[in-house]
C-alpha cells in the first residue's frame, strides 16, 4: 500500500486531492485534527473527514465524486402526491444539535459521527458556516434532517437521517430549491447512493468536481441568511 502523509496539528495544509488512493478509494491523508480551519479548508479542496473512534482521522477525497445539481432534482409522481399532501414543513437552522446527534445515532451500521466531530461542526455552526435542514411533521415532532457546510455558492451535504417514510425525499426537494432560488451551483453528496441518484444526483470525475468547487467557493450566494421560504404549490401531475 502507498504510504499516506501524517498531517501535522499545528501545520495547516493538505496534499493535492488527485493524491488520494485508488484502494481504498479516496484516501489521502492521517492526522490532522478538526479544527474548523482544517474543515473549511479541507472542503473547499474536495475533501472530507471520515473514520471511527478507534481510528486516526482519516481524509477523503474519492473519484467519481456523487453530485447533485439543484436544478437537476427529481421528483417522483408518488413523491409529488406526497408533496401535495403537505404533511410535512422543513426549516434551516433550527435544531442543529438534535440534528447532528440524530445523525449518529440513526445510523444502523454505526456511525463516523464521533463526539469531537460533533464538537468540531457544532462551532462551524456557530460560525455560520454549518446549517442543519429540519423535516417536521404536522404534530410538530422531528421526522427527517440533514446538516451540511455552505461554502461560497457549494453546499457540502455530510450526513441525513429519515424517522418518517419519505421525510428525506422531501428535505431534498426543499433544499435542493431553495439553494437553487440562493444561487447555489452544486451540491456535494461524497458517495453516491441509489437514493440520491433517484433524487438525480450524478457522479463528476473527481477533476471536473475541483475544478466547479475551486470556481464556486469563492462566489457570493445570493443570500446568506438561512431561513427557507421556497414553498411547494405544484399539482398534481
Amino acid at each position: 500500500m502507498t504510504s499516506l502523509p501524517w498531517l501535522d496539528p499545528d501545520q495547516l495544509w493538505f496534499p493535492s486531492a488527485d493524491e488520494a488512493l485508488d484502494d481504498p478509494d479516496g484516501l489521502l491523508a492521517l492526522g490532522g485534527d478538526l479544527s474548523t480551519e482544517r474543515l473549511i479548508l479541507a472542503y473547499r479542496s474536495g475533501i472530507f473527514p471520515w473514520y471511527s473512534d478507534d481510528q486516526p482521522i482519516l481524509w477523503w477525497s474519492p473519484d467519481p465524486r456523487c453530485v447533485l445539481f439543484p436544478e437537476d432534482i427529481h421528483i417522483s409522481r408518488s413523491l409529488r402526491r406526497t408533496l401535495n399532501q403537505r404533511r410535512f414543513s422543513v426549516t434551516a437552522d433550527q435544531a442543529f444539535s438534535r440534528i447532528i446527534r440524530l445523525c449518529a445515532s440513526t445510523r444502523s451500521e454505526g456511525t463516523w459521527i464521533t463526539d469531537d466531530m460533533i464538537a468540531s461542526y457544532s462551532a462551524l455552526h456557530r460560525q455560520g458556516v454549518a446549517h442543519s435542514i429540519e423535516v417536521w411533521n404536522s404534530k410538530g415532532e422531528l421526522a427527517g434532517g440533514m446538516y451540511g457546510l455552505a461554502i461560497g455558492q457549494c453546499f457540502f451535504g455530510e450526513s441525513m437521517f429519515s424517522l418518517e417514510t419519505n421525510a428525506s425525499k422531501v428535505l431534498m426537494v426543499h433544499l435542493a430549491h431553495q439553494l437553487q432560488d440562493w444561487g447555489y451551483r452544486i451540491m456535494d453528496c461524497q458517495v453516491e447512493s441509489s437514493h440520491l441518484l433517484s433524487m438525480g444526483a450524478c457522479t463528476l470525475p473527481r477533476s471536473e468536481f475541483l475544478s466547479i468547487i475551486s470556481e464556486h467557493t469563492e462566489k457570493k450566494p445570493n443570500q446568506s441568511n438561512w431561513t427557507f421560504d421556497w414553498q411547494w404549490n405544484r399539482p398534481e401531475a
